[in-house]
């Protein structure tokens, strides 16, 4: 085998055509991969564009071997490893070929086309410069071809929609008209990948198992450890009793290589990555090399700042109180965001250059800026980097507190003002902002601020968020919310914006009790919480919109007193209300077949359809505003194309992407996202997994038997067909759980792991009052087998061969539902699916045992 260094357009120039062979497994890159190597992009492109010197990211490897040749045809390659990094570069340039067809620039368009996605002079598969497996090919070749359907719900179209996204938004920032340019530069040129070529006649399959069946390798702080010692022929052996393995001991092998990283940052290395430390700090003590002095001062520095990190990750042990009250909230609120600024103001306070008092300040300007942006709902990209240049861009002349917030006030940084608090917390979804844990912590301190004489332990308190108004409200809050209602808008429409709004939301050890309960029951019980905000909520009369705002403004100014704002607090002029920017990236993040409306979008930005729609109306440009229709499913009779564009109506696009219309013109309802559909492709964390514990067996049983009242008084016409499937599904070895909220979802669970593994499953949640059945993609898709997508998409087409059922393959990420009256002359069918679910898990296990 041979190996060179080579960029991208090095790699794949000439008539090639680079197969996956079908031992591979589909492709698998997320939002999470594919956010990591669009950062390392936009370095390079802000390093090219501001003149910097650039210096090629080293993306990975890819190996390579001699495929069979025909006389005439395309040079073959089998790709043994590397398929992830090609077909995301792939899908990379298809999106920016479509992003400057639709800016107009037809040299580029076919400049990228030809040079590097097709070979141009052939024809059928030989067209194709990459050819993945056969499960990914169909959507790969849609995107390649800008067919209707690119972009669909696999994670094929999920990266090239990804990627629009990006390319919209960025260029939409830039100020430099070279932007897009300049992203196609850094894509085919700065790109740096080692090509390993196998011989011809090599074991192309045993070449595949060794690389991706060794042992676990070195990490980075193994391979400093390594070098380190190799340069302390003397005295390895009493630093490393003494310095090192104290270090390593206290901190864990996860947090030593977190800390490895960090002393670079805080040294002003503020660009490494996390997969470069060993060569970064290899380089900054290379001059030190015959030097056992220093770098015994080196090794002896790095454990004092490990000792520091300590007091990071458990503020216990930081002796200052008012510090340690400081760390305790960061470490509550998560995440390690804040990591170089608070082990750089810890060095601070450990050198005798702030006070605690000083550092603690500062660090509740952390806070701030951290929970005003995910309540504003302010985008993440970019934050980590922000947090890694503070260490070298504060001021030093001032006290530490004013520099960290006269930093985090920067025009770019984002921290938002006093007026956009108020008016986040007034509209914005709460309820789908950040995770969990963030939401409960925000919740917290506004409690903690009533200053009550007998404050709850959190601690020791179970409590989860709670919505007042339920999110399935019966039709008596609806009759209250009828009378407050704008012009042209629907009880419900005014729920879903108010519903998941702070204002709305309270902490709670009684969900179950209250979930949509009337508002009687709900004071009843919020009166007897020892939580002053749930006994402020139940000493008002009705609850409705007025209050819920009124409320929302209350906690406002709370929240305002307690997470100060930047220098100025006022809110930007002349700046793009944020919420079009999600608009924006919903709308791209759409797979095609899918259709949502004014409504669903406007729940999820924090506006009102009227204004939704005058936007999109004054933006026609803007990607996919064609595919948001009205509640009814119809084109907007308002809707209208940029001046002279010829392109086919919303209609046509939709069905040629799969959306069905009846005669009336009404868009498929099944293919319909709704908001918190839009949320969930977006990334927020919409919805929790339901409760698949199994409960304590008096509960369980009652919860069983609640299960069956309400299926038989609600659909006892598909009573037999249910509970006969769930007979079924425990022959197979599966048990059957239920949720504790009043309406007793159903759960059939199977436990397809070992008794050291356990790995649990379900296919299906079944909702006996609301008379609907998810299936559960959304949580499948993060499991084996089925997070293969197409295990997924098999089971989708199974239970859509069955009449009643029309689950959209476009929701393969989601949670779509069919009805459950569909069990009553059905239920066998049902069966038939079930139990190959069943035998599919159990092929899965017997091939990883």
């Amino acid at each position: 085998m041979r190996a060179q260094e080579i960029t991208f357009l090095k790699l794949i120039q000439g008539e090639k055509q680079f197969q996956v062979p079908l031992y591979q497994r589909t492709y698998s890159w997320g939002r999470e991969q594919l956010t990591r190597l669009w950062e390392d992009v936009g370095e390079l492109v802000d390093q090219h564009l501001s003149g910097e010197s650039a210096t090629p990211h080293f993306l990975g490897s890819v190996v390579l071997a001699p495929g069979q040749f025909q006389a005439g045809g395309v040079q073959r390659w089998l790709v043994v490893d590397g398929q992830q990094r090609l077909t995301t570069l792939m899908l990379a340039f298809a999106a920016l070929r479509d992003h400057l067809e639709q800016m107009g620039d037809t040299r580029g368009v076919n400049r990228i086309h030809r040079q590097l996605l097709v070979n141009e002079y052939h024809e059928g598969l030989d067209h194709y410069r990459l050819l993945p497996t056969q499960a990914d090919r169909e959507a790969y070749t849609a995107c390649i071809q800008s067919r209707a359907e690119a972009g669909g719900s696999d994670n094929v179209g999920a990266a090239y929609r990804f990627f629009r996204g990006v390319l919209a938004e960025g260029q939409e920032a830039s100020e430099d008209d070279r932007w897009v340019t300049t992203v196609g530069t850094v894509l085919k040129d700065l790109l740096s990948i080692v090509e390993i070529t196998a011989e011809s006649g090599d074991n192309v399959y045993r070449i595949f198992e060794s690389i991706n069946n060794t042992g676990v390798g070195l990490s980075q702080s193994d391979l400093l450890r390594n070098y380190v010692f190799m340069l302390l022929p003397k005295r390895g052996e009493r630093v490393y009793q003494e310095l090192w393995l104290p270090m390593q001991q206290s901190l864990g092998p996860k947090n030593l290589e977190l800390l490895v990283w960090l002393d670079l940052v805080v040294r002003g290395h503020n660009k490494t990555k996390q997969s470069e430390i060993y060569r970064e700090q290899q380089k900054r003590l290379q001059p030190m090399a015959g030097d056992e002095d220093a770098l015994q001062r080196e090794i002896a520095q790095l454990a004092q700042r490990g000792r520091r990190f300590l007091r990071i990750i458990d503020p216990r042990q930081e002796p200052s109180p008012v510090l340690r009250a400081a760390l305790e909230r960061l470490s509550a609120w998560g995440g390690q965001t804040h990591y170089p600024l608070a082990l750089h103001l810890l060095d601070l306070v450990d050198g005798g250059t702030t006070t605690p008092e000083d550092a603690a300040e500062a660090l509740q300007y952390v806070e701030s800026y951290l929970v005003r942006r995910l309540i504003c709902q302010t985008s993440t990209t970019g934050l980590n980097r922000i947090f890694m240049e503070a260490p070298k861009e504060l001021e030093t002349d001032r006290p530490a507190a004013e520099a960290v917030r006269r930093f985090l006030s920067g025009r770019r940084r984002r921290w938002p003002s006093d007026e956009e608090l108020r008016e986040a917390i007034r509209s914005k979804p709460f309820y789908w902002s950040g995770r969990p844990p963030q939401r409960s912590y925000i919740l917290r301190r506004l409690e903690e601020s009533y200053g009550s004489s007998e404050p709850v332990d959190f601690a020791k308190a179970s409590l989860s968020v709670e919505h007042i108004l339920p999110q399935r409200p019966t039709p008596v809050w609806f009759d209250l919310l009828a009378d407050e209602t704008e012009p042209d808008q629907t009880p419900q429409e005014l729920h879903d914006l108010l519903v998941h709004t702070l204002g709305n939301l309270t902490l709670t050890g009684d969900n179950s009790k209250l979930s949509n309960s009337p508002f009687e029951r709900k004071q009843q019980i919020l009166d007897s919480s020892s939580l002053r905000m749930n006994q402020e909520i139940a000493s008002t009369k009705r609850w409705g919109k007025a209050e819920i705002l009124d409320r929302a403004d209350h906690l406002a100014e709370r929240a305002v007193r307690l997470w100060p704002g930047p220098i100025g607090g006022v809110k930007p002029t002349g700046e793009e209300w944020p919420g079009w920017a999600e608009l924006r990236a919903a709308l791209v993040a759409m797979p095609s077949g899918t259709w949502t409306t004014y409504g669903d979008v406007a729940e999820l930005v924090g506006s009102h359809p009227v204004p939704v729609g005058a936007y999109l109306g004054s933006n026609p440009t803007v990607m996919g505003a064609y595919r948001v229709l009205t509640a009814e499913g119809k084109v907007s009779p308002a809707f209208r194309w940029a001046d002279g564009s010829d392109r086919q109506s919303p209609q046509e696009l939709l069905m040629g992407e799969g959306v069905k219309f009846d005669p009336s013109g009404r868009a498929n309802p099944p293919q319909r996202l709704t908001a918190a559909e839009l949320a969930t492709l977006l990334g927020k964390d919409v919805t929790q997994p339901a409760s698949y514990d199994p409960l304590p067996d008096g509960e369980d049983a009652a919860a069983a038997e609640r299960f069956r009242a309400q299926l038989q008084k609600h659909w006892p016409e598909a009573s037999a067909g249910v509970l006969g499937a769930l007979d079924f599904w425990r022959l197979q070895g599966g048990y059957v759980t239920y949720g504790r909220h009043e309406e007793t979802s159903c759960f059939p669970m199977l436990d397809a792991g070992t008794s050291r593994r356990p790995h649990l499953i379900w296919p299906m949640a079944v909702y006996p009052v609301s008379g609907t059945v998810e299936v559960v993609f959304q949580y499948l898709k993060d499991r084996s087998p089925f997070d293969d997508t197409e295990q997924r998409r098999e089971l989708l087409n199974r239970l859509n061969k069955i009449d009643g059922i029309d689950l959209p393959e476009a929701k393969l990420e989601l949670r779509p539902s069919f009805p459950v009256r569909v069990f009553a002359e059905h239920g066998e069918e049902i069966c038939g699916v079930l139990d190959w679910f069943v035998h599919t898990a159990a092929l899965d296990l017997a091939q990883r045992d």
